[in-house]
């Protein structure tokens, strides 16, 4: 295949420009690894990249944060041709031509085998949201999260790291509280395993109050911004947030009180430069005693990449529920 297609961000005279075009073989950037793709997915970081022109650091580029597809060249001894892998973050589809292409060419650094249990299609059911939500709960129970200790907010719910998160949850055995702005979602939540459902608003900090009533024993947080500030001023004695997006904003205004007071855990949560030996471990469990049990049902929905542009605004918006699937 030395013709293929792909999503291509570029800029000329300060104007960019997001198109889907022919490419060659030779259009591929420098790397170790060349894959035909078979799946990317839809995160909020794409639609920054792509109509936001958000985190692109060289034009032009691929969006698409994550990938999912067979070898075709290997330059690198841990791969041959057939195998099937996954690559996801590190500046793929930001400043490393991503997901949104028939082919890609990568670092072996940044390529993991397709872990036992998870088809390829899964795989990208997961990508970044579900490595995020994985790498979340991990984190969690590192601290010493265990289900008899409380209900376990997840704010988001209805998102990529929301929905990933409450079902991997739910499947541990933990009591899950989904927070949401859409009202109708809450057959959704509980398919994925929530045993309740509460509006965002119920959960945003508008009078800055630094300590509230002990509600959860952890939190995940994908939103930010006041959601943050009011989880923080709400955790038990001991318990843990652990922050993973801003999609409701980057600031948070908070004192020393929850940390000195009730001795919390505030938890950052970065899947982009994860060390490579960790990652494969999350990668392993995804397969294994994490993988959600609605990879393939209600939390789906797959498209072309001509049906791209459009589900890139609307993730924008907070119009997109669940995970999306591009089928390359």
């Amino acid at each position: 295949m030395n013709n293929f297609k792909a999503m291509v961000l570029d800029k000329v005279n300060d104007q960019t420009k997001l198109e889907i075009k022919q490419l060659r073989m030779e259009d591929l950037p420098e790397g170790d690894v060349t894959i035909q793709v078979a799946y990317s997915s839809v995160n909020f970081k794409d639609g920054a990249v792509a109509i936001l022109n958000k985190f692109v650091s060289s034009y032009p580029v691929v969006p698409g944060i994550d990938l999912a597809g067979t070898v075709i060249d290997s330059k690198d001894e841990r791969f041959t041709k057939g195998d099937e892998v996954i690559v996801t973050s590190y500046e793929l589809g930001t400043g490393h031509f991503g997901g949104f292409s028939e082919l890609a060419r990568v670092p072996a650094e940044w390529v993991v085998p397709l872990p036992k249990g998870l088809s390829l299609k899964e795989s990208m059911v997961l990508g970044t949201a579900g490595l995020t939500a994985a790498i979340a709960v991990q984190r969690l129970e590192d601290n010493g999260l265990e289900p008899s200790q409380g209900p376990v907010l997840v704010a988001g719910a209805t998102g990529g790291v929301g929905s990933v998160a409450v079902n991997i949850l739910a499947k541990k055995g933990y009591e899950v509280v989904a927070s949401t702005g859409k009202k109708d979602q809450e057959e959704y939540l509980k398919g994925l395993g929530a045993k309740q459902i509460i509006h965002r608003d119920e959960i945003v900090d508008n009078d800055n109050q630094p300590l509230r009533e002990e509600k959860w024993a952890a939190a995940i947080d994908p939103v930010g911004g006041k959601t943050l500030q009011y989880i923080l001023s709400t955790l038990k004695y001991g318990g843990s947030v652990a922050t993973c997006g801003f999609t409701g904003g980057s600031e948070v205004s908070t004192t020393v009180f929850p940390h000195i007071s009730r001795g919390i855990n505030w938890l950052g949560v970065d899947s982009v430069q994860y060390p490579r030996n960790e990652r494969l471990k999350v990668w392993n469990r995804l397969g294994n005693d994490l993988k959600p049990t609605t990879l393939n049902e209600e939390m789906v929905n797959e498209i072309s990449l001509e049906e791209l542009p459009g589900v890139l605004a609307a993730i924008l918006e907070g119009k997109v529920r669940g995970r999306t699937l591009v089928k390359l």
